[in-house]
């Protein structure tokens, strides 16, 4: 490994949802508490504003005054009690995230090389929180929180971020829109925002798709009033954008028309759209991070050799489980080949130089000495089965 400071810009680029996860939590908490502000504060200058038309027209005793103003120490006092709830059950856990992530990525600049002991305790945290990630998209829920829990990591992942995803998945493998509606007026002004992006272009109607499947279920059951009441409430609105979509809706109440919308692979393609929406908003890769990492280490590796007949097995490409992840990656790119021998997975050069059998097969001279140490001089060839002696091999030198 270099002894060289690493490019912890680079580093870094694999953490932007591991920042933006926390950040994204907070800003629900931070809306939560605007929104209780408004309320009340609004209900209060309301309030103010009539007892001083009152107070102006000598309208109103002082009794009622009194009790007026009492109302509106109420208010705020209940206003106060939500706010302080908030940031004790919400806020507060959350910026103790925050705090303890942004500490974890500022481990990274006290780093001096990649071969200290620090560096190894850091990456080995890191690759704990890319387990429990890999384990909780491929819905090991509990094998995720055991982990985490063993390794003292629960504010470095996000496991309710996952088990909030699992849960509306769930509900729309049931059929059921609720949650995932719900969702989407939560996190509206999110989604509003980042509706342009290319990566949200099939997700960004993903309100619409879920209104229109709740109509189409209605339609289903053939409860027209209720269809054409859901209609006018939830799709018209959408016209402008999804005319097609709902001229075609509205013909299912009259004829047998359009059957493609009653195929039960609208779910698949919703639960599909929600996770993406889910996953861009958080900045989530679609891949899991573990993934990701494994397809930059094997995109340096992987060679044609590797998908031959008699694969290495010192190398991880060649090794039948991994080569499904090397398949989605291009080949390695080397201006200068290196020759690894095949015995001992042992780079081959003027230290250990290649050594050539009589029928051509090559070896490092490591390998050979150590198997001629062995068997009393004697050498075989593991792909031909040739056996000879070492004295008879030839020293391969390559230009």
């Amino acid at each position: 490994m270099s002894t060289a400071k690493f490019n912890v810009d680079g580093m870094l680029l694999f953490e932007q949802p591991f920042a933006r996860v926390p950040y994204e939590n907070y800003r629900k908490v931070f809306r939560a508490s605007q929104r209780n502000i408004e309320k009340e504060l609004g209900s209060v200058l309301s309030l103010s504003n009539d007892l001083q038309k009152r107070s102006v027209a000598d309208d109103g005793s002082l009794e009622e005054a009194v009790k007026a103003v009492d109302g509106m120490i109420g208010r705020v006092e209940n206003l106060k009690r939500k706010l302080s709830d908030l940031q004790e059950n919400n806020g507060k856990p959350t910026l103790d995230v925050i705090q303890e992530r942004l500490h974890h990525l500022a481990n990274l600049e006290t780093l001096p090389t990649t071969n200290g002991p620090d560096f190894s305790r850091w990456a080995d945290t890191r690759l704990d929180r890319w387990l429990v990630d890999w384990a909780l998209r491929g819905g090991r829920h509990q094998t995720a929180r055991t982990l985490a829990q063993e390794r003292g990591i629960e504010t470095l992942v996000d496991i309710d971020l996952f088990m909030d995803i699992h849960r509306i998945e769930s509900a729309l493998r049931r059929h059921s829109c609720v949650e995932a509606i719900a969702w989407c007026s939560e996190n509206k002004t999110a989604l509003r925002k980042i509706k342009e992006s290319s990566k949200l272009r099939h997700s960004s109607t993903l309100e619409f798709e879920l209104r229109l499947q709740e109509y189409i279920e209605l339609a289903r059951a053939r409860k027209m009033q209720e269809a054409i009441a859901y209609s006018r409430k939830h799709l018209v609105s959408w016209q402008e954008t999804h005319l097609s979509q709902i001229t075609q809706a509205s013909a299912l109440l009259a004829i047998l028309a359009y059957k493609r919308l009653y195929d039960d692979s609208r779910w698949t393609s919703l639960i599909q759209s929600f996770r993406l929406a889910a996953y861009t908003l958080n900045s989530l890769s679609t891949e899991p991070l573990l993934n990701l990492a494994l397809y930059a280490g094997l995109a340096a590796l992987k060679l044609p050799a590797c998908y031959d007949h008699s694969p290495n097995v010192n190398c991880p490409v060649c090794d039948p489980n991994i080569r499904i992840l090397a398949s989605e990656v291009p080949y390695s790119h080397h201006a200068n080949s290196t020759i690894v021998c095949r015995l001992s997975g042992k780079i081959m050069d003027e230290d250990n130089m290649p050594m050539a059998f009589p029928n051509g097969y090559v070896y490092s001279r490591e390998a050979l000495e150590e198997m001629a140490a062995k068997n009393d001089g004697k050498v075989t060839c593991p792909q031909s089965n040739l056996t000879c002696d070492f004295s008879t091999l030839k020293k391969v030198f390559i230009s």
